[in-house]
């Protein structure tokens, strides 16, 4: 069974010539690149932002602690980053905050940075293997009007037939190579994309936190007595 499958593969590549082997190497270029890929996103736990949400939401409403402890012990990449930046501002000075958030912003953007490594690679291998494949073509092309040039008048129409069909394997490959390479790259893409949005709204939530209106105040501080006060008195 291994040494036939061994076999047909050689004689594919013998039959497609050196650009179906080029296309070959690269195709194990893209498929380890992807399995890389997956394998990072599962690690870093990407997408799952559930507790992230359920932090957020004790953070807006005063519960800093609670927040804390929801993302402690998470090794989801950017849970880490946001208990960070938690932890940062509660232990933090007021006077620090800028500083603070340019530091914690800059880790962001290493992490994205790192979950977007590969994706140019990823990129030119679904660009560049339609192009091997259609070059491959030419080139076959061409060798099929050579041989049907150097037969004269006695042309057999199945050299020309067969020149052409192994000229368009070429294509094929290519296409069969850049298709799911493409599709797997904008996944990748789209799940990055929706982390950076989490990872930047949950930075402006910590870092910009909303003034929290207490029962019995006014907006402004005031309470709810003396602003009726103030009312009356103006009336």
């Amino acid at each position: 069974m291994i040494e036939d499958t061994l076999r047909r593969i050689l004689d594919f590549l013998t039959l497609g010539g050196p650009v179906v082997t080029i296309l070959l190497v690269v195709s194990v270029t893209s498929l380890t690149l992807v399995i890389l890929k997956i394998w990072q996103l599962l690690v870093a736990r990407v997408g799952r932002h559930r507790t992230i949400e359920k932090a957020l939401a004790h953070w807006t409403a005063g519960r800093q602690r609670v927040a804390l402890n929801d993302l402690a012990e998470r090794r989801n990449g950017a849970a880490r980053i946001v208990w960070q930046a938690m932890a940062t501002v509660i232990n933090a000075s007021p006077r620090d905050s800028d500083a603070i958030s340019e530091r914690l912003r800059v880790d962001a953007t290493a992490y994205l940075a790192k979950l977007r490594s590969g994706f140019r690679a990823l990129d030119a291998i679904a660009q560049i293997s339609p192009l091997i494949g259609l070059f491959g073509t030419v080139l076959g092309m061409i060798q099929a009007f050579q041989k049907l040039q150097e037969a004269g008048n006695s042309v057999d129409p199945s050299l020309l037939a067969g020149g052409i069909w192994v000229a368009l394997l070429t294509t094929a490959v290519g296409l069969a190579v850049a298709m799911p390479t493409s599709l797997l790259l904008t996944w990748f893409e789209s799940r990055v994309a929706r982390e950076s949005e989490l990872l930047e709204r949950a930075l402006t939530v910590v870092l910009n936190p909303a003034p929290l209106v207490r029962s019995g105040q006014a907006p402004g501080g005031a309470s709810r007595q003396e602003h009726q006060g103030k009312q009356v008195h103006a009336a």
